[in-house]
């Protein structure tokens, strides 16, 4: 007979969280290098830095973010391997445009009732995105709340922290007007906008081939976030001059990249030089969305802007090939995005 809780009667149950956790340790300790000092399930995460010796002022960078609503339209589907994935590589991203490589990641995942598969199935893609990126899983939560979240919803939430030689720093003070954007695509939403397009997309079956998308709304909705490391290190290892990177999550192609212009400096960004994913314009025409609004929502297919001399233009696109997009030019005036239709 199994012992009473009164804990699992008031809505947390122990022994499922200790299921999760064994159900996820193997994946976790598959993004364990000799860097990583600790074990799963220790109070902190140890991670030596011994490795930063040669950099000439190792420079911390570090970002917290999460997956949103995009958890609602996994529960939907009820599919769990890839919002994972989301999570490491948007905090990822956001580091990588200061030109920082990720060293490790934590993750809080949280919801009303633990379910220990569905747990172990997130963290299994939160750990092999880590795997990809080449940092560890160093630690994380798993949280049953049954009093802040309702029946069946999830939250994910990550933590990335990466390092950068101080030098080598990314920050987009040395853009200049006449300076070429270049566009590196995204699969879809990424991470943000959920909560416009679940609402426009409602009424849609979201299981079946949709003649637009030629893929069913809950293939392109759950799309997960790519990863641009592969591609930005090619840069920086063929010396081209980055000199801004601006990752295009909430706020979209309008408030992303004057984050890192300097004064007296905006973008005109020319839609119709890349191609922009379905997706977009079936919200755009269901919901009779505004273009302006669609960019300031959506990425709109760019997930990352790199800003280079217009002289290395040719020299992106030689190395990334098909990859990348010429996608407009810096220009003198306010520090502001604007948008040009073809």
């Amino acid at each position: 007979m199994s012992k009473h809780s009164a804990y699992a009667e008031a809505g947390v149950d122990i022994e499922a969280g200790n299921r999760a956790t064994m159900l996820m340790k193997s994946a976790v300790q598959a993004t364990f290098g000799p860097e990583v000092l600790s074990g799963v399930g220790a109070f902190g995460g140890l991670y030596s830095v011994g490795k930063l010796k040669h950099m000439e002022s190792p420079t911390l960078v570090a970002s917290t973010d999460g997956v949103g609503t995009k958890t609602k339209v996994a529960a939907t589907l009820n599919r769990w391997d890839t919002i994972g994935y989301d999570i490491v590589n948007h905090c990822v991203n956001d580091i990588l445009v200061q030109g920082a490589k990720p060293l490790f990641f934590l993750d809080y995942v949280a919801s009303a009732r633990v379910e220990p598969e569905q747990i172990a199935m997130i963290v299994a893609g939160v750990a092999a995105a880590c795997e990809v990126a080449g940092c560890a899983l160093l630690g994380g939560e798993t949280a049953e709340m049954p009093d802040i979240y309702h029946e069946g919803a999830v939250d994910l939430v990550g933590t990335v922290v990466g390092v950068v030689d101080r030098p080598d720093i990314i920050n987009g003070q040395r853009i200049e007007a006449g300076d070429v954007i270049l566009g590196l695509p995204s699969t879809g939403l990424h991470t943000n906008g959920y909560t416009l397009a679940r609402r426009v997309l409602a009424g849609l079956g979201w299981n079946s081939v949709h003649p637009d998308l030629g893929m069913s709304v809950g293939e392109a909705l759950l799309a997960p976030h790519r990863v641009y490391l592969a591609e930005i290190g090619c840069l920086l290892e063929a010396h081209v001059d980055i000199r801004g990177l601006a990752h295009i999550t909430g706020g979209g192609l309008i408030d992303n990249p004057p984050r890192i212009f300097p004064d007296g400096l905006g973008a005109r960004i020319q839609r119709g030089t890349w191609p922009e994913p379905p997706i977009f314009d079936l919200i755009q025409q269901l919901g009779q969305i505004d273009s302006q609004e669609m960019f300031q929502v959506f990425n709109m297919g760019l997930g990352m802007l790199i800003i280079v001399p217009a002289a290395d233009g040719a020299l992106v696109q030689e190395l990334l090939g098909n990859h990348v997009y010429v996608v407009g030019e810096m220009i003198s005036g306010h520090k502001k995005v604007e948008i040009g239709d073809s």
